[in-house]
């Protein structure tokens, strides 16, 4: 019950590294340079799984090297929102350049506090991570595409890493104007991959001057006529990596986004009203219309090592327990967790 920190590895992925590294072995530089062609298909395979064309989608090895790499571009004068206590990836990029960030406590009725602040005083930037990492409170598309609506101007900025391959998301109807997230949770893509998708507006925000061979697909003729989304690109980027981050999005498509989608919405109603009835949830997430898969329960001292002890993964975090549920797992899971917890400290 561990995804938020790591998702698990496929089979079907491990084989398809193997084989990868076995040509590498026997190939060298051809194979190499022949597997490039993998980079172009991870891109336009994300912009097919998230509805984003493919020359405004950058392919970067984190979600933080690229939100470090897209606020150099920023102008220092913009006033920022984000939320209290959202993944440090996201914020501290704003803090340790000097923006004037302003925050949204954390609790209870998150979404019309942000509505609220936004109208109080001049904002020209949100940013926001779709699910909360600690207590997996969600910010879902459906109400960013309202915050699009009642203020036009805004740049509206989200981290998608908890969100992205655990429920659908179509990012031209999102109302979003730059989201990323890394491949290594629930999209199972494993580690060194993420990726970076912008509206078409957003490019006008940002002055970003990072550039390098890569940028260029090696062709020093183009030095100055270097596209958006490449200026995130300035080195070589990984065909095993990359390639791997390829293969998950296809795993997840032949089981189909719309029943994995389902699927743990419905894991999320069941974890909320059982642990909402235990007393191990906050009201507000107990009694929420809707949630993520990301559940946070107390720790009196000594609970988490009894689950770990009895072979339950998950994280300490914000001073409790964070569980989460993905496709893989079953309410056999969840049975089993309650029963360890009732013999708990």
């Amino acid at each position: 019950m561990n995804t938020a920190a790591w998702g698990v590895l496929h089979d079907g992925l491990l084989e398809w590294r193997q084989e990868h590294d076995l040509d590498y072995l026997v190939g060298g530089s051809r194979m190499k340079i022949g597997a490039l062609s993998l980079l172009e298909d991870t891109r336009e395979h994300l912009g097919r799984f998230f509805n984003c064309p493919a020359k405004r989608i950058s392919l970067v090895p984190n979600f933080s090297l690229g939100m470090n790499l897209l606020l150099e571009g920023l102008d220092r004068d913009s006033q920022v929102l984000t939320l209290e206590g959202d993944y440090p990836s996201l914020t501290w990029p704003f803090q340790s350049r000097g923006f004037s960030v302003r925050e949204v406590p954390a609790g209870e009725g998150l979404e019309p506090r942000i509505l609220e602040a936004l109208s109080q005083s001049p904002v020209q930037v949100l940013a926001v991570s779709l699910v909360q990492w600690i207590d997996g409170v969600l910010i879902s598309p459906g109400f960013l595409k309202t915050v699009r609506e009642r203020f036009p101007d805004l740049l509206i900025m989200a981290d998608a890493t908890q969100y992205a391959g655990a429920f659908q998301l179509d990012f031209e109807q999102s109302g979003i104007d730059v989201l990323g997230a890394s491949g290594y949770k629930w999209l199972l893509g494993g580690n060194g991959n993420g990726f970076m998708l912008f509206s078409e507006a957003a490019e006008n925000r940002f002055e970003v001057l990072s550039t390098g061979f890569n940028s260029v697909n090696a062709d020093l003729s183009r030095k100055e006529d270097i596209p958006f989304s490449r200026r995130f690109e300035p080195g070589h980027l990984d065909t095993l990596n990359f390639g791997s981050l390829n293969y998950a999005l296809g795993l997840l498509e032949a089981i189909g986004m719309d029943a994995v989608d389902r699927y743990n919405r419905e894991m999320s109603r069941k974890v909320q009203q059982v642990l909402g009835s235990g007393g191990l949830l906050p009201a507000h997430i107990a009694e929420g219309e809707r949630h993520s898969t990301i559940f946070n329960i107390p720790e009196p001292g000594g609970r988490y090592a009894h689950l770990k002890a009895h072979d339950i993964i998950c994280s300490p975090r914000g001073g409790g327990i964070r569980l989460s549920f993905h496709c893989y797992n079953t309410e056999n899971d969840l049975d089993k967790l309650l029963e360890i917890l009732k013999s708990a400290p």
